[in-house]
């Protein structure tokens, strides 16, 4: 019954990937707005504050995103096995399709109509960029201290060559910092 049971949900988990996988040109964060969808609102799998932890740590470890986020989040769900599941499930698409797109672009390249037809999908990628900053936004800025994090380090990145690794892990520390100060704030009134 358990063995059924965690079968069933590594199979749910890798179709859940498997669906989302090819749908996201563009790469990792053109999938955040519809793999939050699917785990959250969907198969709620996860709430919102989870999924927008599993897309900051997602950045964080080296690879893509979209990888290290659908690993993470088979892991929470099944363990090992479910990271597996997870990971098969978001790069078997890609592997194929990128396979067939390379074998296809190669050979057709200089056609007007592939040339149109990609410069029509970046704009798209923008704005599907653009729309899951906002809605992860909505979620990770909360009160004056999360927007002024939030603008520092916009700042920072846009003005400073420093890699993106160093503005989260001092994004982090700060995090810690504010938490570890407010404990001691509601200490001291106790």
């Amino acid at each position: 019954m358990v063995r059924t049971y965690k079968a069933t949900l590594l199979w749910k988990i890798f179709v859940m990937f498997l669906k989302v996988s090819p749908i996201t040109f563009g790469g990792g964060y053109a999938m955040i707005p519809l793999l939050e969808k699917a785990v959250t609102e969907q198969k709620h799998w996860l709430n919102r504050e989870e999924i927008i932890d599993v897309l900051a740590v997602s950045q964080i470890v080296p690879g893509s995103v979209a990888v290290n986020a659908a690993t993470f989040i088979g892991y929470k769900l099944a363990g090992t096995s479910g990271a597996l599941s997870a990971t098969l499930g978001i790069i078997t698409p890609t592997f194929l399709i990128v396979v067939l797109l390379a074998a296809l672009f190669l050979g057709y390249q200089q056609n007007p109509i592939i040339q149109a037809a990609f410069l029509g999908i970046r704009p798209a990628v923008v704005a599907l960029i653009l729309f899951a900053a906002f809605k992860m936004g909505k979620s990770a800025i909360l009160d004056k201290t999360t927007t002024v994090l939030a603008v520092a380090s916009l700042i920072i990145f846009w003005l400073v060559p420093v890699n993106p690794l160093v503005i989260l892990l001092l994004g982090g520390a700060t995090g810690i910092l504010i938490k570890r100060n407010a404990k001691k704030q509601e200490s001291k009134s106790f």
